[in-house]
């Protein structure tokens, strides 16, 4: 038994278009593009089976650019299995499905959710698809179907150039080429006018013209004159919908210039023309306006002294003329042009535009090297004074006469520091000192012998214990400052007091090198380790200069190919076979032990004599304060001070406190000075003795020395001495001694001492 089975597919398409029937190139087993039912056919319920039949579908169109407040409506999809009790599921796939086009999966409803824009994508494909929602088995098969955007005028033409620029010559034929504009149109140009485009010309009327469909720009004027305009801007439009009105439209700018073309005859504007010239310098026509097609003719120099005035015909003519404009009449013109030359002050004229002088490197000072001549060209023949650009001759090594222009030297000269001087001397006007000309001057030194030749570097070569006699070991080299004009020619020697029984001779190649050779066979490097060959170096110039060059050649142990080894004199004899760097690393050793036992015991006698520090009264820098003022002369228990005067009377049994106690010794006792001793000589005695004492304080110590001097002529007037006295002091001769011992004398002067009271 055969069962049919129905699937709908409807669509109401948004729009008042009809639906065209356009077939498309795809075959699809799916559903006809009316109305129609697809005949299903199965077996069992597990099986589904349908008699094929294919379908040719049409196209389906939406209108772009869709402005409604809901979503545009596509179609509906309807399948004869949907019983209306939503055990169809109806399923969109394809471009833009679930987002641009969405379905309802109960009613099968298609909807488009945005605007289309049929510029970005004018074509969707979509397939469509029910299935029973029990089972997710599909009840028809899938349909492929295709909506097709449909265009409006939406996009207005654009040229291809905002602004063009074109040219054509001026007086051309009505209808000459000139530029054609482009102008693209985006909307569909296979659907209505929406991109048919025409031209129009807004503005540029009546000199040009524009064709509609073409967009080429044409003269439409005769004879249009550059002379009397150049620039032309035209305006251009492009409208789409064929130039209809409602139509968009776009527009553009041409900016056309008119070139030249010779339709012009020259004429002057007058037959005679006058010019006063005061310029200086050289006459060229450039003085004055004209017109000339033939070369410029050789300048003169204009001299008001020579003559005051030229008469010049100039001819003005076209060599070329295009035949059209033959008619306009000839093709050239002339003129006559009268040049009165006005007298002017000129500045000095030199007899040449360069001097060019030479002077020998040993030339003396004061040497004249030659003259300049410069005259005023006027007829007041000014006399001229001479000078020397010191901007050009810094180190004022020339002069010149201001008189005559002699030039002289006021330095030495050396050719090898350099060779040309490039100087500028200046004439001036006496009368006038604005008047001023200036002309270089050239001066070569010429070059004098005066420097020996020397070495080109500094030799220092070896020669193998195993070398054979007349063996080359090494070649040198001369160089020169002078510049002789032959060429140099140097010869190269030994030196008379080696020339005799040396060890090496010179071989002079002839070329300005020498060669030194061997002169015995072997060398012994432990006998002589280094010759130092004096060679003389002598030029053949005049006066011939020479000099002597020392060449170091060191005797060196060489392998059979004559390769340096070593150039060191090593011991005869090395003990128990040991090698150099043995040897050395033992003496390094034996250094090494003895600096560290010398280290040792200079540290141990700095430590014996590092005082012992057991206070912050460590007289080594510290001067300490007692803080105790005494009781004047009342107090004679305090301190003896008898005992300054007398070292002696230092206590046997008391030790110094900054000397570390590791040695006792005895006090030192220094002999008392004399009353008569001098001051410097007690300090130096006491100085001396104190550097050579042992148990000495430290060097920054406080030393006292004990001694006040042998005291003045009027005797101490210190109360000091009262202590080891028992007589009484007498202090009447105060009042002798005048008035700024008066109070003194008032205080003590015929009063009993303290000691009475």
């Amino acid at each position: 038994m055969r069962t049919y089975r129905y699937f709908l597919l409807l669509f109401w398409v948004g729009q008042p278009y009809p639906t065209l029937s356009t077939p498309l190139s795809k075959r699809t087993s799916g559903f006809p593009a009316k109305k129609r039912a697809l005949e299903l056919s199965g077996n069992s319920k597990n099986e589904l089976n349908r008699s094929k039949r294919s379908w040719m579908w049409n196209q389906f169109f939406l209108l772009e650019e869709y402005t409604g407040s809901d979503y545009q409506y596509v179609g509906k999809l309807h399948s004869d299995q949907d019983r209306g009790d939503g055990s169809l599921k109806y399923i969109l796939s394809g471009d833009g499905a679930g987002d641009l086009f969405i379905i309802n999966e109960n009613t099968g409803d298609i909807q488009a959710t945005k605007r289309l824009d049929r510029e970005e994508k004018p074509v969707y494909i979509l397939r469509a698809q029910a299935i029973n929602r029990r089972t997710g088995r599909p009840v028809e098969p899938e349909s492929e179907f295709i909506i097709k955007i449909h265009d409006i005028n939406d996009n207005e033409p654009i040229f291809t150039k905002e602004v063009y620029t074109a040219t054509v010559p001026e007086m051309s034929d009505v209808g000459t080429f000139v530029v054609q504009v482009t102008a693209t149109d985006a909307d569909d140009p296979t659907y209505g006018n929406s991109a048919k485009v025409v031209y129009s010309i807004l503005q540029g009327q009546p000199y040009f013209s524009v064709e509609s469909e073409t967009g080429i720009i044409k003269t439409a004027l005769l004879n249009m004159d550059r002379e009397n305009r150049e620039q032309y801007q035209v305006v251009i439009q492009a409208k789409d919908m064929g130039g209809q009105m409602g139509g968009l439209s776009g527009t553009t700018t041409v900016n056309i210039t008119l070139t030249d073309v010779n339709d012009n005859p020259p004429r002057f504007p007058q037959m005679i023309y006058t010019k006063n010239v005061s310029c200086l310098g050289f006459l060229c026509l450039g003085c004055f306006k004209y017109v000339t097609s033939s070369p410029t003719p050789h300048p003169k120099l204009l001299d008001f002294e020579k003559k005051k005035v030229y008469t010049l015909k100039v001819e003005a003519s076209n060599p070329h003329v295009e035949p059209r404009f033959l008619y306009l009449g000839p093709f050239k013109d002339s003129a006559t042009v009268r040049i009165v030359v006005e007298d002017v002050d000129e500045p000095p004229v030199f007899s040449k535009l360069a001097y060019i002088l030479q002077i020998r490197e040993d030339a003396q000072i004061n040497t004249t090297i030659g003259s300049v001549t410069a005259q005023d060209p006027d007829a007041a023949r000014n006399p001229v004074k001479y000078s020397v650009d010191r901007h050009t001759d810094m180190d004022r090594i020339f002069n010149i006469d201001s008189g005559n222009g002699s030039i002289f030297t006021s330095k030495l000269l050396d050719r090898e520091t350099l060779l040309w001087h490039n100087i500028t001397v200046i004439a001036t006007e006496i009368n006038n000192p604005k008047q001023s000309s200036r002309v270089p001057l050239y001066i070569k030194v010429l070059d004098v012998n005066d420097n020996a030749p020397e070495f080109a570097e500094f030799y220092e070569t070896f020669v193998c214990e195993k070398a054979k006699a007349d063996q080359l070991i090494q070649t040198l080299r001369a160089v020169d400052k002078d510049d002789p004009y032959s060429g140099h020619q140097f010869s190269f020697s030994l030196a008379p007091e080696a020339a005799s029984g040396s060890n090496f001779t010179i071989q002079d190649n002839k070329d300005n090198t020498a060669g030194i050779l061997t002169r015995k066979n072997g060398y012994n490097r432990h006998e002589m380790s280094t010759y130092l060959l004096p060679v003389v170096i002598s030029d053949n110039d005049y006066p011939v200069q020479s000099s002597t060059g020392t060449v170091t050649v060191r005797v060196c142990a060489c392998d059979h190919h004559g390769n340096m080894q070593s150039c060191h004199a090593e011991a005869l004899i090395h003990p128990t076979g040991l090698s150099t760097g043995a040897l050395v690393a033992i003496l390094l050793c034996i250094v090494i032990l003895l600096v560290t036992v010398v280290l040792f015991a200079a540290l141990r006698r700095q430590r014996k004599k590092e005082p012992l520090i057991i206070s912050k009264e460590d007289i080594r820098d510290n001067i300490v304060s007692y803080n105790d003022e005494g009781g004047g002369e009342e107090d004679t228990q305090a301190f003896d001070i008898g005992t300054l005067r007398n070292p002696e009377a230092i206590e046997d049994n008391k030790l110094r406190r900054d000397i570390v106690p590791e040695a006792l010794f005895l006090p030192r006792r220094t002999p008392t000075a004399r009353d008569n001793t001098d001051v410097r000589d007690f300090i130096n005695q006491r100085l001396k003795e104190n550097d050579t004492d042992p148990t000495a304080p430290p060097y920054d110590s406080l030393a006292t020395y004990a001694y006040e001097g042998t005291g003045s002529v009027a005797d101490s007037l210190s109360s000091l001495e009262s202590v080891t006295t028992d007589g009484d002091q007498d202090y009447d001769y105060l009042s002798d001694w005048g008035p700024r011992f008066k109070k003194l004398a008032d205080m003590y002067g015929g009063v009993d001492s303290d000691k009475d009271s």
